[in-house]
């Protein structure tokens, strides 16, 4: 096994470690017994259990950066919002293991591994901020405290996503897509969807707009 796939098992053995275990519990001696390598070997990558946290907190924000996408109001905006949910929905899903341990953490005597989470929680609600300002320059966004906005949409996310992980029933991505989309277009989102055309202007539709300037 070359370096890189060595990283990435050490990487795979901590997430699982982390998630049954919990960060405070787990040990590096459960993490390379799961990955099946010396200790040594650990110690070759990562610097102690902080390190290798630190870098799956950090690879998985990038994920979730990476599949925001600029919103062009020049075509199917509907489309391109729901593309940007179920992005995100398939980064925290697909990621089961680390997503709990991010969402369902409680602060403990580390705190370095709260400020860690802290610093995860601040970057996605900053993306999110950056993503609803300039969706309020397109017009497509609600006038209002961006702020609020994302600590609204990353709750939504964070039940959402912990209900999954213990769901008897696992609900259909697309269901989930659907839902959020329909949660947000009852709140900020201002798109002119075909229900909502069909439907006719109503205060919730025109709230927040941005108004032509007065002759």
């Amino acid at each position: 096994m070359d370096k890189t796939a060595r990283r990435q098992e050490l990487l795979r053995a901590a997430r699982e470690v982390f998630a049954t275990k919990g960060y405070h519990d787990a040990k590096i001696d459960d993490i390379v017994a799961a990955a099946k390598v010396a200790k040594g070997t650990f110690y070759l990558y990562f610097k102690d259990k902080r390190s290798i946290f630190s870098e799956l907190v950090d690879g998985f924000f990038m994920r979730i950066g990476g599949a925001i996408l600029k919103v062009h109001t020049d075509v199917d905006v509907e489309a391109q919002v729901k593309h940007n949910i179920r992005a995100i929905v398939a980064v925290l899903l697909d990621d089961p293991h680390l997503a709990q341990i991010l969402l369902s953490y409680a602060a403990g005597l580390d705190a370095a591994f709260v400020a860690k989470i802290k610093s995860f929680y601040d970057g996605t609600k900053l993306l999110l901020r950056e993503a609803l300002a300039e969706g309020q320059r397109l017009g497509i966004i609600a006038e209002g405290d961006t702020a609020l906005f994302a600590t609204f949409t990353i709750g939504a996310l964070k039940e959402i996503i912990l209900e999954q992980a213990s769901a008897e029933r696992v609900r259909p991505r697309e269901e989930i897509v659907g839902a959020l989309f329909d949660l947000l277009q009852a709140g900020y989102l201002r798109i002119d969807t075909p229900a909502r055309l069909a439907a006719g202007p109503s205060r919730a539709s025109t709230r927040g707009r941005s108004r032509p300037p007065s002759p």
